[in-house]
C-alpha cells in the first residue's frame, strides 16, 4: 500500500462542520459540509447541541474518507473550531450535560458585571490578556455547574469534563483516551495565563474567582503538536491528531502570519482582527484582547492582539432569512451596489451586545436614518456598510494600541464580496488582500499538521506567498469622514450606556 499522502482538517465552524482533505501541497482534493443548527431559548441565549456537533462532524470526516480511497491515504488529522462555546461531558458516556452554550451567548452578562462593579477587570485583564465578558468560556462553565442538577458535584468528584469545540471532538475521536485542548483554545476561557511559557498551566487565580474545579479542565497542548490517535472503528484504522487550534488563530497561520506585525481578518459569522505580536506580550488599553497566536511542538510560539466583532455574516443571514430582502448572500452585492450612496441608513448589528473595542454585552441592535426615501436595498446596503465601519474601529485602537495595521489580509464567507472588500479598503484607508483560496482556518490547522509530518517547516510556511487580488482604496478623505461621523452617530444611540 502506498504511503499516506493527504491531512484531514476537521473545521468545526458556529454554524456548519467540514471536513477537507489537503495533500502534500496543501490543495484542496476533497470536502464535505454539513449545516449544525443554533437554538435562541432566551434573550441573549445562543445553544447548540453537542451530540449534533460530534455525529454530523464524524459523517463528514466519514465521507471525505470514502472520497479519497479509504483511510490508508490520511497521514494525520488538523482541526479547527470555533472557539469559547463551552461544552461539559460525562466521562463515563461521553454524552454533553447540557446543551453547548455558544460564543455569541450572553446570558452571563449579569455575573461578569458583578465581578466588574468588585473592581476585578483590570486583575483578570493582566492575567489572561482577557476582559470580563459573557463571551469568554470561564463564566459559561460556572453557569453550567451552578444550573444543571448534580453538576457541581459531579465535576468535583472528577466524573465530568469541561472543553471547547476542540477537546470535545479529540475525546470522541479517541473514545475517550485524549481529555486535552491547545493554548489558543485555553487562552480563551479566562481560565488560562497569558504566557507561551510551555510549562504554564491552567490559572489557580482564574480558577478560584470563577469556583471551576480543576478535576474538569483538559490537558493544554501546543497546537501544532500530538493529540492522541483515533479510536480504530470510526475510520478503519487509527490516524494520528496532529493539530488543534481555535479557527482565528488557525486563519492567522493559514494566512502565513508568523512574523511579528503580520495581520488578518476573518470575516465569518463574527469578524476577528488577529495581529501576530511574537514574543511580545499584548498589553491593550483600549480594550483590545491578549491572546495566545499558536504553538509548535519542538519550537516556534507566538502572542497575539485581537479585536472581536460579534456579527458579521450573521447580519447577512439576518437579512436573507429572517427579513426576506435577499434570495441569497451573492445577492446583497448587487442589491449594494446599485445604489449611489446609502442614503443616509445605517445599521449597526449589536444582536448579542457589541464586541470590541465598546464590549457592550447589553446593547441591541438598531437602524437609523431610515425616511421615506430608504428602501429594501439601503437597509442591505447598512448591513454590509456595518462590517467596514467595524473594522475601522478595531483599526483605531489597534494604532492606539501601538499596533498599527497598514495591510488587510482577509478571507472568510464574506471576503467573497467585490464590493465590501472595496468599501472596507475606502473606509479604513488601507489596501485589502485576498487570496484565491479562502479556507484559512483549515490551511492554517492543515499547516501546523503538515509540519509534524515534515511537509513543511514553519520558516518555509512563513514565507509562503498567496495569489490574490489587492483591493485599494479609492474614495476622497471628506466622502470617508462623513459616512464615518454618521455611523458614530448611529453607534452613539445603540451603546446602552
Amino acid at each position: 500500500m502506498s504511503e499516506p499522502d493527504l491531512i484531514l482538517v476537521i473545521d468545526e465552524g458556529t454554524t456548519s462542520t467540514r471536513a477537507i482533505a489537503f495533500d502534500r501541497d496543501f490543495h484542496p482534493v476533497a470536502q464535505a459540509q454539513q449545516e449544525v443548527g443554533l437554538t435562541y431559548p432566551a434573550d441573549g441565549w445562543v445553544e447548540q447541541d453537542g451530540a449534533e456537533i460530534w455525529e454530523k462532524t464524524l459523517d463528514v470526516c466519514q465521507d471525505v474518507i470514502e472520497t479519497v480511497g479509504g483511510a490508508g491515504r490520511i497521514a494525520g488529522i488538523g482541526i479547527t473550531n470555533q472557539r469559547e462555546t463551552t461544552l461539559v461531558w460525562d466521562r463515563e458516556t461521553g454524552d454533553p450535560i447540557a446543551p453547548a452554550i455558544v460564543w455569541q451567548d450572553r446570558r452571563t452578562a449579569g455575573m461578569c458585571e458583578l465581578l466588574r462593579e468588585r473592581g476585578l477587570e483590570a486583575d483578570v485583564q493582566a492575567e489572561t490578556g482577557l476582559l470580563i465578558d459573557p463571551y469568554f468560556s470561564g463564566t459559561k462553565v460556572s453557569w453550567l455547574l451552578n444550573k444543571v442538577d448534580q453538576a457541581r458535584a459531579d465535576a468535583v468528584s472528577g466524573k465530568l469534563a469541561f472543553g471547547t469545540v476542540d477537546a470535545f471532538l479529540i475525546w470522541r475521536l479517541t473514545g475517550g483516551q485524549v481529555h486535552a485542548t491547545d493554548v489558543t483554545n485555553a487562552s480563551r476561557t479566562l481560565l488560562y495565563p497569558l504566557s507561551v511559557d510551555p510549562a504554564a498551566d491552567w490559572s489557580e487565580k482564574m480558577k478560584d474567582l470563577l469556583d471551576v474545579p480543576a478535576s474538569l479542565l483538559p490537558e493544554v497542548r501546543p497546537s501544532g503538536g500530538q493529540f492522541g490517535e483515533t479510536d480504530p472503528a470510526l475510520f478503519g484504522r487509527a490516524i494520528p491528531i496532529l493539530s488543534a487550534i481555535g479557527d482565528q488563530q488557525a486563519a492567522l497561520v493559514g494566512q502565513a502570519c508568523l512574523a511579528p506585525g503580520t495581520a488578518k481578518i476573518t470575516y465569518g459569522t463574527g469578524a476577528f482582527l488577529v495581529a501576530n505580536t511574537g514574543y511580545e506580550r499584548p498589553s491593550s488599553s483600549n480594550r483590545l484582547l491578549g491572546t495566545l497566536g499558536y504553538a509548535i511542538a519542538g519550537g516556534g510560539e507566538a502572542f497575539a492582539l485581537e479585536g472581536a466583532i460579534f456579527n458579521a455574516g450573521t447580519v447577512i443571514q439576518w437579512l436573507r432569512d429572517d427579513l426576506g430582502l435577499i434570495a441569497s448572500a451573492a445577492e446583497s452585492e448587487a442589491r449594494a451596489a446599485q445604489l449611489d450612496s446609502n442614503g443616509g441608513v445605517y445599521l449597526v448589528p449589536a444582536f448579542t451586545g457589541l464586541g470590541a473595542p465598546h464590549w457592550d454585552a447589553n446593547a441591541r441592535g438598531t437602524i437609523t436614518g431610515l425616511t421615506r426615501g430608504a428602501g429594501a436595498d439601503h437597509i442591505v446596503r447598512a448591513g454590509l456598510e456595518a462590517a467596514a465601519y467595524q473594522t475601522h474601529d478595531l483599526l483605531e485602537a489597534f494604532a492606539a494600541d501601538g499596533a498599527d495595521v497598514g495591510l488587510l489580509r482577509v478571507d472568510g464567507g464574506m471576503a467573497a464580496n467585490d464590493w465590501l472588500l472595496q468599501f472596507i479598503a475606502d473606509i479604513c484607508d488601507r489596501p485589502v488582500e485576498r487570496p484565491d483560496f479562502m479556507e484559512m482556518t483549515a490551511l492554517g490547522a492543515a499547516a501546523l499538521a503538515g509540519i509534524q509530518l515534515g511537509w513543511t517547516s514553519a520558516a518555509a510556511w512563513g514565507a509562503r506567498k498567496a495569489e490574490g487580488r489587492t483591493f485599494k482604496p479609492k474614495m476622497d478623505r471628506p466622502t470617508r469622514m462623513a459616512l464615518i461621523k454618521g455611523w458614530r452617530r448611529a453607534l452613539d444611540q445603540t451603546l446602552s450606556a
